[in-house]
């Protein structure tokens, strides 16, 4: 039930002496590439426990592997067919020959179930593998040229097995490799016996070679969309940071701005209605006359008002004339209201080389009227002006007053902070967002000057 191996036509071209190792030859020049299938993509399977690595196939997804599994399988069936032939040719009508048939349409299905049962060491997967290696060594048994057929085989078990039994599975294959290339030999041949076992060696190193660098290249493109998602991630978050500041300025901006106009004008409103309320029985003309001027301050905040909603530019700007008409506009209107006993004088000194730029014309004016409704309220000045001095490359807005003064501490702000402490650091805000200074010098008698200089060549601060 073997073939013959003495004077027997089994020898034939290319399995006698010259060629021996022949069937372990494809074994180490293979392609190193699974047959299709035995990966898919996403189809991982988890590492042995010596191994350190995840097992995840060779054949992978890429068109060039695609192409080496295909060809694995052209190959296999093209060994397959090429043993069977030569059987039939050389043993025509023996007893064997319907289960040498039979076995080979049985290995050539089971092979086929390769792709269909994937790559994962699954029982069912294992027990394929294992019953397609027992047909194939009966099949050598009964016709020794089907060691050809070993070739796919060693792959099947380096992609589907854990190393160790992978690399067992590769030495039983070649031990039955060299015993079929020994019986078709004339006689012992060396080479017979140490090449397959030393192209087996090789193939397989190259094998898991490259299931490593797969596993490499995989843990790189993990680690890659991990810092691709960190990076967006992080785009995210420095995006809402920037969207919370932008806000929490933008409040701060509002609030100054209001202080500045729409509560100091009520402030002046309380007061004036107040004193009408004082005097509206020992002094009808007086009492008028401060219901009027809190009727002009309404005036003036309702078009602040509606200015806010506009652009939030002040209103004296609003109307034209720059900065210089409209401090002179407010030292005339803060004059006007105080009924001669506060009056306020304007007086600009220089000529500006450019137009000032908006937001530093609105941040001065808005100083401006902070610190005359300061005069107004606190000081018990009789006498206030407002200096604007332009030079080369910088703009000065002072704003002195004769009134009682305070002791001021390094930062000119008064020792004991009162719940209305708003406006002086609202001005040095004010400043500060357009790179310029702020100063006050004061001391109790002796009145009170505040300086807020901002240059023109600095940028501003985006804040």
């Amino acid at each position: 039930m073997v073939e013959h191996r003495s004077g027997s036509p089994d020898h034939g071209p290319g399995i006698g002496p010259d060629a021996g190792g022949v069937p372990g030859g494809p074994a180490g020049g293979g392609t190193g590439a699974e047959r299709p299938g035995d990966e898919r993509p996403g189809d991982e399977r988890p590492g042995d426990a010596g191994s350190g690595v995840e097992r995840p196939g060779v054949a992978g997804s890429g068109p060039d592997a695609r192409w080496l599994a295909l060809l694995m399988h052209a190959a296999f069936f093209l060994l397959l067919g090429a043993s069977l032939t030569r059987f039939l040719m050389r043993h025509p009508g023996e007893a064997r020959t319907p289960w040498i048939i039979a076995l080979s349409v049985t290995l050539a299905v089971l092979y086929l179930l390769g792709p269909v049962l994937g790559s994962r060491p699954t029982p069912r997967r294992l027990a394929r593998l294992a019953v397609l290696v027992v047909v194939w060594m009966v099949l050598v048994v009964l016709a020794p040229s089907f060691a050809w057929c070993a070739v796919p085989l060693f792959y099947t078990g380096l992609g589907i097995l854990p190393p160790r039994a992978a690399l067992a599975l590769v030495a039983l294959l070649t031990v039955f490799v060299v015993a079929a290339q020994l019986r078709l030999a004339d006689g012992f041949d060396p080479n017979l016996v140490l090449a397959p076992p030393a192209v087996a060696a090789v193939a397989t190193a190259v094998f898991v070679h490259m299931q490593r660098q797969a596993v490499r290249q995989r843990e790189l493109a993990a680690r890659q969309r991990e810092l691709i998602d960190d990076l967006l991630r992080t785009r995210r978050e420095l995006a809402a940071t920037e969207r919370r500041e932008g806000t929490l300025a933008e409040r701060q901006r509002l609030s100054m701005e209001i202080h500045d106009t729409l509560a100091q004008g009520l402030s002046s409103q309380q007061m004036l209605l107040q004193a009408a309320d004082r005097t509206w029985s020992a002094d009808p003309d007086a009492a008028r006359r401060h219901v009027r001027t809190a009727t002009g301050i309404a005036e003036r905040n309702l078009a602040e008002a509606r200015r806010f909603v506009h652009d939030l530019a002040p209103a004296d700007l609003a109307e034209g004339g720059g900065l210089e008409a409209a401090l002179h506009a407010l030292a005339a209107r803060e004059s006007a209201q105080a009924e001669g006993a506060l009056t306020v004088h304007c007086h600009v000194e220089g000529t500006p080389h450019a137009p000032l730029p908006d937001r530093v014309q609105s941040a001065l004016l808005r100083i401006a009227q902070g610190a005359l409704a300061n005069v107004r309220e606190h000081s018990g000045a009789s006498a206030a002006g407002l200096t604007l001095t332009h030079l080369d490359d910088r703009v000065v807005l002072d704003i002195g007053d004769n009134g009682r003064g305070f002791t001021a501490d390094p930062e000119g702000v008064r020792g004991a902070r009162t719940v209305r402490g708003h406006g002086l650091p609202a001005m040095r805000a004010r400043v500060r967002q357009l790179g310029g200074t702020l100063t006050i010098e004061s001391a109790p008698g002796e009145g009170t000057v505040l300086s807020a200089e901002v240059p023109l060549t600095t940028t501003e601060d985006p804040t």
